[in-house]
């Protein structure tokens, strides 16, 4: 390699970046379970995007937030009676959930405005990363519009809208994986079109599981039938259970029966598509595929245990984090597996930046 080649890693600054973003994303979603399951989420009923960084700092602050605290429906059904001190329990996961989103946001913008005032980044990266800047003024609003799904009317939050509030939050940290290892130039993999296309469906099937399960955590029907492999006494319940409600589609958002089992029955198939992806990368001597494969399918069975194991222990915090927390893992292994297989349209050279590259 001569001395005027072009490095091999120019966007080196840009990768370390957005895989701090990604962290940070991970580490949010992770927070948001927490809130969800400690039942935080509806404690501060305004939504203040830059005051709202600024925790009650005084007795009467702390007051004033509680009180308002009281005039939703929660308060009076679920937690009559919470001292002060409780409230300030469940408000610090909340505050600290936000203040986390508002980080991240400054944590994209920041870097990301120096990138483009250096010049450095293609017309292709910029426009992908202002639509993950997008999707993150998007998320913020979601949030938001989560939130205030559980301040009239019900006890807590909707759960369409907490699933699409984290499968949202999931496809932002997606795509900046993908973008991420776009940025670094690899071999491209032979493999057989059967092989890219069982990697896209795992990963489809990995966004319709967390859906599945993100429907789970706001209806908690993962405190209802702990038993496995049997649900309401069987392995598949009566039709008559699983659709009582009308119209039928709303047994399947609706019905805490039904919801847990689509989420059961995603798992398993899930679990058979991993093994068989695997099997086959194996078979056909993918190279890096075929240890990625391995690799997505015990990640899928680590998940299928813990999920098991938080069910039959009726979610308690701890393995129900640790069941998100490998969801996240195989989400990033899914999106891995089908870039590594996916046919690159656009070289590294097209993406190359040479002011970014000089400098990092």
């Amino acid at each position: 390699m001569t001395t005027n080649s072009v490095p091999t890693n120019p966007h080196r600054a840009v990768r370390w970046w957005l895989i701090f973003v990604a962290a940070l994303i991970a580490l949010m979603v992770l927070v948001g379970g927490a809130t969800r399951l400690t039942e935080s989420g509806l404690s501060i009923v305004e939504w203040k995007p830059v005051t709202g960084s600024v925790p009650p700092l005084s007795e009467a602050q702390w007051t004033e937030a509680f009180d308002a605290y009281k005039k939703i429906p929660q308060y009076r059904e679920l937690n009559a009676g919470m001292s002060l001190s409780e409230f300030k329990q469940i408000f610090w996961w909340e505050w600290s959930h936000r203040l986390l989103g508002r980080f991240i946001g400054l944590a994209y913008l920041l870097p990301f405005l120096f990138f483009l005032w250096r010049g450095g980044l293609s017309g292709e990266l910029k426009r992908r990363l202002w639509l993950l800047f997008a999707l993150g003024g998007l998320q913020g609003a979601v949030g938001w519009w989560m939130v205030a799904s559980g301040l009239t009317g019900r006890v807590e939050v909707s759960q369409y809208r907490l699933a699409a509030h984290l499968v949202l939050a999931l496809l932002i940290f997606a795509g900046i994986v993908w973008t991420v290892r776009r940025l670094k130039p690899r071999p491209l993999i032979a493999a057989s079109a059967r092989l890219r296309f069982t990697s896209a469906l795992l990963l489809v099937l990995t966004f319709v599981q967390i859906y599945f399960g993100a429907l789970v955590a706001g209806l908690r029907a993962g405190r209802a039938y702990n038993t496995w492999p049997q649900i309401d006494g069987a392995f598949i319940p009566s039709a008559e259970r699983l659709w009582f409600e009308t119209p039928w589609w709303r047994n399947m958002f609706d019905n805490v029966l039904t919801v847990q089992f689509e989420h059961r029955m995603a798992a398993y198939a899930l679990f058979v598509l991993a093994a068989l992806h695997a099997i086959d990368a194996m078979r056909s001597r993918a190279g890096s595929a075929a240890s990625g494969a391995l690799w997505l399918f015990a990640a899928v069975s680590l998940q299928a245990v813990l999920g098991v194991l938080t069910l039959l222990n009726q979610v308690p915090i701890d393995l129900a984090l640790s069941h998100q927390a490998v969801a996240i893992v195989v989400l990033t292994l899914a999106v891995v597996q089908v870039e590594r297989l996916a046919s690159r349209q656009q070289t590294h050279a097209q993406l190359r930046a040479v002011p970014i590259g000089q400098a990092g």
